[in-house]
């Protein structure tokens, strides 16, 4: 059997080939095949990616590969080049970069994150659908965004923004949750910034307008609270973080709602 290739069997008696190389001391698998001439071209294909950096590469500045249709997987591919040029073998297909890494969703969708991310990427693999990216997290579809403090509700280009305009750049310091409580929303009148709450009934209801964020969004609270035993419905309060109980409290009974809304909820 020829260099790194391993034969072996299905639960129905039929033989396949499993490939593997060793380099810098690490036993890495690359995969396995049915057929033994694609598991020798697979073998020869990482022996090249490990030995020629001119050739096989991966440009974290320009965000790309030079990976070209091989037996190898693109995955496998950047792992195996990472490794070489940095030195830590990582299975996610992830290339670092100074402060930063990309992660390579295929050829042309190439996501960047912030290194502090690392650890969580380099043991979670991102999939994507329709433009929504998300990883499998104790068995549920967890959003990457809900690391950013985005609710699922949020929409882009409202309740969050990319700075430099870049969807695919997932640094902290680029992507800006605007409004992170549910049904609130931040605006700007004669240069000053306010908080309106809103909640969907049978249509949007205003329920006031507020000076804070934290205001606005116990406020929400306050009209969920309200609705709870009048409507169907399930709606998600809000947590505000480094409010103790006392001030929770004193700032949820000085909150006054929206007369009209009072009146609506009364007549329910």
């Amino acid at each position: 059997m020829a260099t790194g290739i391993y034969k072996a069997f299905k639960k129905d008696k039929s033989p396949y080939y499993r490939v593997s190389i060793t380099y810098k001391n690490k036993h890495i698998s690359l995969g396995s095949s049915e057929d033994l001439e694609t598991a020798k071209a697979i073998y020869k294909e990482a022996t090249r990616i490990l030995r020629y950096p001119k050739k096989y590469f991966v440009n974290p500045d320009k965000k790309t590969s030079g990976y070209k249709l091989m037996h190898i997987s693109l995955a496998k591919y950047i792992s195996l080049v990472n490794f070489r040029d940095n030195g830590i073998y990582i299975k996610t297909p992830i290339y670092l970069a100074k402060n930063s890494f990309i992660y390579f969703l295929s050829e042309n969708v190439i996501l960047t994150f912030s290194i502090d991310d690392l650890f969580y990427y380099s043991n979670h693999t991102i999939q994507a659908r329709g433009g929504y990216y998300f990883v499998a997290d104790y068995g549920l579809q967890t959003s990457i965004l809900s690391r950013y403090g985005v609710k699922g509700h949020s929409i882009k280009g409202k309740d969050y923004i990319f700075k430099n305009g870049d969807e695919l750049d997932f640094r902290y310091e680029n992507l800006q949750v605007i409004n992170k409580y549910n049904g609130v929303s931040q605006f700007e009148k004669n240069g000053r910034i306010f908080y309106k709450t809103k909640i969907h009934i049978n249509g949007d209801f205003i329920v006031g307008v507020y000076n804070t964020e934290a205001e606005a969004a116990l406020a929400y609270n306050k009209a969920v609270s309200l609705l709870e035993n009048k409507l169907d419905k399930n709606y998600s309060k809000n947590y505000i973080e480094g409010l103790s109980n006392v001030e929770y409290a004193a700032i949820y009974n000085s909150i006054r709602l929206k007369k009209n809304f009072r009146d609506y909820v009364k007549k329910l």
